[in-house]
């Protein structure tokens, strides 16, 4: 039986997590179909249909489905799952909102933020903060699950040709309403797409300090993120965090200042593929994970990294 990929999107632009989730669900079998629902979302489901692997796109274009509220969203895809075996969402905020409510509505368990696919009824997922790999094997006859993005490779944007076929909305619920959105914007990479990323932790000492971190990331081109420890202190926005209760990365290169790298946060940074560590107690837990260490007052170092860095690139052109 085929499997439904349900897509993360803007309602404009289709996201990065949505091919990932793909790859995830053709280890599952090869028969990927994807669901767009929004509002005004016909590019996005125009560039779903052209991602590789992909045989079917479902369109549901309604006002319902504008906001992604998870009792519309529940509704429609309990609607679908009959004609399939699993059902799939990327682990965003999304889809941690509606997949659960799915699961409930069919009765069947969740299966949250899977690493790995052993079979199509057995799948990894981590537990414990990261500590451990929990194997865990379905009897259900609906999977329902939702997908760690960085966990697996983005299925290739094009090469496909998949038909897109509209699904009627199963409408408003009347159960929930949006109210509003508030919308941090800025000029570098989204924290969860972006190849680098440097963080933050208490050790910065304030929100003002941050700037060093700014000026560092706008050499690299990169994305600025944070500990819970500097969220929780309020030296910047919540959107900033890093771990287990914030944003899941795994950028090519990691660069964790002022941080001492506690669990929660190694669980959502643990698996980029290059991580430098500086901080000056040479005993950080940090130091563990990190491929390249420098201990030492951060306040003196990260400028000297900077100018290095504008250096380097100066030369390069």
């Amino acid at each position: 039986m085929s499997v439904l990929v349900v897509a993360e999107h803007t309602n404009e632009q289709l996201k990065a997590a949505t091919r990932h989730t793909v790859t995830a669900a053709a280890a599952i079998d090869p028969d990927v179909h994807v669901l767009v629902a929004g509002r005004g979302c016909q590019a996005v489901a125009d560039a779903a249909a052209k991602i590789a692997g992909v045989k079917k796109v479902l369109l549901a274009d309604d006002a319902a489905y504008e906001h992604f509220l998870a009792e519309n969203m529940a509704n429609l895809i309990v609607g679908l799952a009959q004609g399939y075996s699993h059902v799939l969402a990327p682990a965003t905020s999304n889809g941690k909102n509606f997949m659960p409510r799915v699961a409930a509505l069919l009765d069947v368990a969740m299966i949250s933020e899977i690493t790995a696919v052993e079979s199509p009824d057995t799948f990894v997922r981590p537990i414990y903060a990261g500590n451990a790999m929990a194997t865990v094997q379905s009897g259900d006859p609906k999977k329902i699950i939702t997908v760690r993005a960085t966990a697996f490779e983005a299925a290739a944007a094009e090469g496909g040709s998949a038909s897109v076929e509209p699904v009627s909305a199963a409408g408003d619920s009347g159960l929930s309403g949006f109210v509003g959105r508030e919308l941090s914007k800025s000029a570098r990479p989204e924290l969860t797409s972006a190849r680098i990323v440097v963080s933050g932790g208490r050790g910065l000492g304030s929100g003002e300090n941050f700037k060093i971190l700014d000026q560092l990331a706008d050499v690299l081109g990169a994305a600025v993120g944070a500990s819970r420890a500097a969220v929780d202190a309020g030296y910047v926005p919540n959107d900033y965090q890093v771990g287990q209760t914030g944003k899941v990365v795994a950028p090519e290169l990691y660069i964790a200042v002022g941080i001492s790298g506690a669990i929660q946060h190694l669980a959502g940074m643990k698996d980029s593929k290059v991580i430098v560590a500086v901080n000056k107690d040479e005993e950080a837990p940090i130091f563990q994970v990190a491929d390249y260490g420098l201990v030492g007052d951060l306040f003196q170092l990260v400028p000297e990294l900077t100018a290095e860095l504008e250096k380097a690139k100066k030369a390069a052109h």
